[in-house]
């Protein structure tokens, strides 16, 4: 075999994994309240800074944390289907809220 064929075949699953480190850490990124997705939900970090006149689904309890769509990462933080798998705070809030089953 020479060595360019062997350069393709070595090449080809590194890339394959690049691009799976790549999609990882994407799906990892930390949702910021200026996204344009969090704004249209409404999503703040600290879920006592919501609006409640403009929100009237919000309350007190209701926090990423016991989301249905939220996965804990850690105590503080953890992924969020409605906003595309990022990263947000677990005492955040936003309108796509549904209580955890």
């Amino acid at each position: 075999m020479d060595s360019r064929r062997r350069s393709i075949l070595f090449a080809a699953p590194a890339v394959a994994l690049g691009l799976l480190a790549s999609r990882e850490a994407a799906a990892q990124a930390k949702v910021t309240e200026d996204d344009p997705t969090a704004k249209a939900l409404g999503y703040k970090a600290d879920g006592s800074k919501v609006d409640a006149a403009k929100f009237k689904t919000w309350a007190k309890t209701n926090t990423c944390a016991n989301c249905n769509f939220y996965k804990s990462a850690n105590a503080n933080e953890g992924s969020c289907v409605a906003l595309g798998n990022k990263l947000v705070a677990a005492k955040g809030w936003c309108s796509a809220w549904i209580k955890k089953a």
